[in-house]
């Protein structure tokens, strides 16, 4: 048998040893709640009730959880089997019966009063009791219906057996869930459980240090201490705490993938995932709220202009042999004279002939040329030559222009130097304070509008990780 089969025999039995573990916690944890269950074997869904055969759990496990009968509960069903003694023995007229009937009578009251099932949390249950006997009686005293329930008149009337046989299967079943938990030194509730889980824990704990001692060994060439060791299976710590118990569904889930019983590759990669999401969103978010605020403070306190400033006055590094900068405009003056101005055409005549109406409206020549008989359209059909020969002659100029190496490199030079001209000017007067004012206010709606609304989807669609 190999090495590799060894080691995942091995974690298959360990983890049988968590998984055995883990459900007696689970059975520890949910002892007290479902008690009812383990004491009747049944399941009660409204008036139905669903028998189970059931081991007598309650017999077994009251003593560690620290629960005794309750005495007073006990007392009264042990008065109500005296009463079916003495009514077998001398009959329902007997003093004996009467004296019996009496106590039941009274110690209902006291059931009623002090709520015998306040202590167990169990309130719920002397409620259906009290339910049920006003139902059989018919009064809307709980009280007054057990005094008539408990009369030898109304049992005569109604038959004995079958009143009895009504208390024995709709109220004896609550009465005998009521119980009484004692308390520990330490204020809580009793609970012993310790006993049955220290060996689990004195065995995980042996295996963790043994575990831990190995990977030491292992790893020696890369300087693994023990406590690193411990870190490495830090989940198995879980198995070893005497509190929060259900943390154990962790190391148990972790070493059944180890043993190859099940995969949580799926489980792994949409924990990451989620992780992932929230911590990008927020990085991101942050990032880009703190690039923007050091970028308005750039603004606001002229940083930004003066770097600008020097960066036009230090010597510029090519590293590639190009000029991007005359490259750039080529590409977008190409872009501009052969695919956008021939869409726009007849916007840019129409904006051509409202400035040149405007102009000769205000001549006196041109209105008195309008007005010659015969000659008023003239002017109309001259100013429709003059713009279509100026923006035939323009395109023409600019087509010229892109195919012309020294005009090129003229408007590259002309660029350079109309930016560096503006950022002087602007020096000039208050045109900067108001601009660096308006370009802070800009930036500030830009992030409140777009940059603090960045939404998790977007981090979500990250892909998997695929392993």
């Amino acid at each position: 048998m190999t090495s590799s089969r060894k080691n995942l025999w091995y974690e298959r039995f360990m983890v049988s040893i968590a998984v055995v573990n883990l459900g007696i916690v689970g059975f520890d944890t949910s002892y007290v709640t479902l008690r009812d269950f383990w004491l009747r074997g049944g399941i009660s869904i409204g008036p139905v009730t669903f028998q189970v055969p059931v081991p007598p759990v309650v017999k077994w496990y009251d003593p560690i959880k620290g629960i005794e009968p309750h005495r007073d509960s006990e007392q009264y069903l042990k008065s109500v089997e005296d009463l079916e003694a003495k009514l077998v023995q001398s009959g329902l007229d007997s003093p004996e019966t009467l004296t019996v009937l009496n106590d039941l009578q009274d110690e209902s009251s006291k059931m009623i009063d002090g709520n015998w099932f306040e202590v167990a949390g169990k309130s719920g249950n002397l409620e259906k009791i009290k339910n049920r006997i006003r139902d059989r009686i018919g009064m809307k005293s709980s009280r007054q219906s057990f005094e008539t329930f408990w009369d030898k008149d109304y049992l005569r009337s109604k038959g004995v057996t079958q009143e009895l046989a009504f208390f024995n299967q709709k109220i004896k079943p609550l009465l005998s869930t009521n119980y009484y938990r004692t308390t520990g030194e330490n204020g809580l509730p009793t609970d012993n459980f310790w006993l049955i889980d220290s060996p689990f824990v004195l065995l995980f704990g042996a295996e963790f240090l043994a575990r831990t001692f190995y990977l030491t060994r292992r790893y020696r060439d890369r300087n693994l201490k023990w406590p690193d060791a411990m870190l490495w299976r830090w989940y198995d710590l879980l198995l070893l705490i005497p509190i929060w118990q259900w943390l154990r569904i962790i190391p148990v889930a972790i070493r059944l993938d180890q043993a190859n019983l099940i995969k949580l590759d799926r489980i792994r990669d949409q924990a990451t995932q989620g992780f992932v999401s929230n911590i990008a969103e927020e990085l991101t978010e942050a990032v880009l709220v703190q690039s923007i605020n050091r970028l308005q403070g750039d603004i606001s306190t002229g940083t930004l202009t003066r770097w600008a400033m020097n960066a036009l006055n230090r010597p510029y590094q090519d590293i590639n042999q190009r000029d991007e900068i005359r490259e750039i405009i080529d590409r977008m003056l190409k872009i501009t004279v052969n695919q956008a101005l021939p869409q726009v055409k007849p916007e840019l005549e129409a904006v051509i002939r409202h400035v040149m109406e405007g102009v000769l409206e205000q001549s006196p020549v041109y209105q008195g040329f309008k007005s010659i008989p015969l000659m008023g359209a003239v002017p109309s059909q001259l100013n429709e030559q003059l713009i279509s020969s100026v923006t035939s002659g323009a395109y023409s100029m600019l087509s010229q222009a892109l195919e012309d190496q020294v005009a090129g490199e003229l408007v590259s030079q002309l660029v350079k130097n109309f930016g560096r001209a503006v950022i002087e000017r602007l020096q000039d007067g208050d045109s900067l304070d108001e601009l660096q004012s308006l370009l802070a206010d800009l930036v500030e709606e830009v992030k409140v509008n777009y940059i603090q609304r960045i939404e998790s989807p977007m981090v979500d669609a990250l892909p998997a990780t695929q392993s």
